[in-house]
């Protein structure tokens, strides 16, 4: 390759890194449609593909039916779940009295015990500059969400007419052989695949165990608090209890200590051992993953995707995994000798080493 050639060549990957670095920052804010519309994509290809390779069916009508279908099946719930949120919160009844008086007298101990003093005017001043970010936070969270959701529906259109052409383009970019693309596409369907159904899933079977819980202890908008139960499942480790130890405690406060035993009762010996339960039944059941993935992936995958996070964070670690066991097997192994081992079972004596005792 003369010089001229080298230059064009390198000169052309710095232009596509650079272009690439400019367009991932600009589409940092539309990256959870994006991710969104792959994740459907990948559920939906085999009728996609069953639809107008097997059937002859036109491409444009049926990505147009599967839209309809991601939107009847995916999004609608999903609307269903934000809009029950905001019309609660939206009519939520609090007795202020009663929780101002339960406010005092918890601020009345802790000023005892420690001479603290919670409702200090700075402190006071301090939560009153908060509301209006907090407001602001929920605003902007609904609509991103809207333009999310538009760019999902957008970008999952074009990637259902691109079909089989875009799954062709991407396998011929990858660094791979054949059979290592095999593996990483492989293991990239079964990992979104896995967590698209098995997380919506384990969430649907908490939230109506612990609905139940909800119904039977006393807890106000049993409903609402269902869903959020739900939602929290997604959150590794902690999880549930994000809703429920909340609960338990205003139960103690406002003075229902029966409902409160019980429900803490309920929510550590059924509510959280379910959970887990589940939780690594689906992911072994689906995708075959190790616990430690989902868990670190999940906590990954939150900061770095959001909501989409929980799909993608997993599969992050698990293509790198997969990457690293490629690169060992193709540019180490070759030439490590079978007998090179770093605990051998057996070392010669006789250069100051001492022989494994039977």
């Amino acid at each position: 390759m003369s010089f001229k050639e080298q230059y064009w060549k390198y000169s052309l990957i710095i232009i596509i890194i650079a272009l690439g670095i400019v367009l991932f920052i600009e589409f940092i804010p539309f990256l959870g449609g994006i991710l969104g519309a792959f994740t459907i994509y990948i559920l939906l290809r085999k009728q996609m593909l069953f639809l107008v390779v097997k059937k002859g069916f036109k491409k444009n009508r049926v990505a147009l039916l599967l839209l309809a279908e991601a939107v009847l099946c995916f999004l609608i719930p999903l609307f269903f779940v934000v809009w029950l949120l905001v019309n609660k919160l939206q009519h939520l009844n609090l007795d202020t009295a009663s929780l101002l008086r339960t406010a005092e007298h918890i601020a009345d101990l802790i000023r005892i015990k420690t001479g603290y003093n919670l409702f200090d005017k700075k402190n006071i001043d301090m939560v009153l500059g908060l509301l209006p970010n907090i407001g602001q936070v929920l605003v902007g969270s609904l609509s991103g969400f809207a333009v999310n959701m538009v760019t999902l529906l957008f970008v999952l259109f074009f990637m259902l007419i691109g079909g089989k052409e875009m799954e062709n383009y991407v396998y011929d970019l990858l660094p791979f052989n054949d059979r290592e693309k095999r593996n990483v596409l492989n293991e990239i369907n079964v990992i979104v695949r896995s967590n698209a159904i098995g997380i919506p899933l384990l969430g649907i079977i908490q939230g109506l165990i612990a609905l139940i819980a909800y119904l039977i202890f006393g807890v106000p908008s049993a409903l609402l608090f269902c869903v959020l139960t739900c939602v929290a499942t997604i959150i590794p480790v902690v999880g549930t209890a994000l809703v429920w130890v909340p609960l338990v405690i205003y139960l103690f406060l406002t003075g229902e200590w029966g409902n409160a035993i019980g429900l803490l009762a309920y929510s550590l010996i059924i509510i959280t051992n379910i959970d887990n339960l589940i939780r690594f039944v689906l992911q072994k059941k689906i995708a075959d993953t190790h616990p430690l993935i989902t868990i670190f992936g999940v906590i990954i995958g939150l900061s770095l995707f959001g909501f989409m996070g929980i799909i993608f964070g997993p599969l992050l670690i698990s293509v790198f995994i997969l990457c690293v066991d490629i690169f060992k097997k193709e540019y180490i192994e070759e030439g490590v000798s079978a007998d090179n081992e770093i605990f051998p079972d057996e070392v010669v004596p006789g250069d100051g080493q001492v022989k494994d005792e039977e």
